[in-house]
């Protein structure tokens, strides 16, 4: 009896912190994310990055990609995109990045199902960021995620 109470603990245990643990983005290409978003029709975040060694792009997978709360809401809320900025752009990826200046550099777009791009409601747009406070980006999302509905 006290083997399956153990077993019976460890199995629960291990469900609650898979469930509980940090959830992983699944990141879609710029083609896939865009036709994704208008079929489920939601906004997308669509991250211009380096990886390894951009300070800026291995801050904001830490701080805020990381966090269980906040992947949770991109998984949830919105289509996440990621543009490998290390690799050849295609002719999409170049012309949405040169639509909003990105100089070959770390960029981070909010867009709508339609592909375009959303403001916050005192009509400032989010691009290019140096670094995100976590609970700033949460109230980010849900920010977007209401203009969205």
């Amino acid at each position: 009896m006290k083997k399956l109470s153990l077993a019976l603990i460890i199995v629960v245990l291990a469900m609650s912190s898979h469930a509980f643990g940090s959830m992983e983005i699944k990141w879609f290409s710029l083609k896939e994310g865009m036709e994704k978003a208008k079929l489920e029709k939601k906004p997308m975040i669509v991250d211009f990055f380096f990886g390894k060694g951009c300070p800026r792009c291995e801050e904001l997978q830490k701080g805020v990609y990381d966090n269980p709360a906040i992947a949770k809401k991109i998984v949830d809320d919105f289509i996440p995109i990621r543009v490998d900025l290390t690799k050849k752009l295609t002719a999409e990826e170049e012309k949405l990045g040169t639509q909003y200046d990105y100089k070959n550099d770390c960029l981070l777009l909010f867009l709508d199902p339609g592909g375009n791009i959303v403001k916050d409601p005192s009509g400032k747009r989010l691009c290019f960021v140096e670094n995100i406070e976590p609970e700033w980006f949460i109230k980010y999302l849900d920010t977007v995620k209401k203009q969205q509905k």
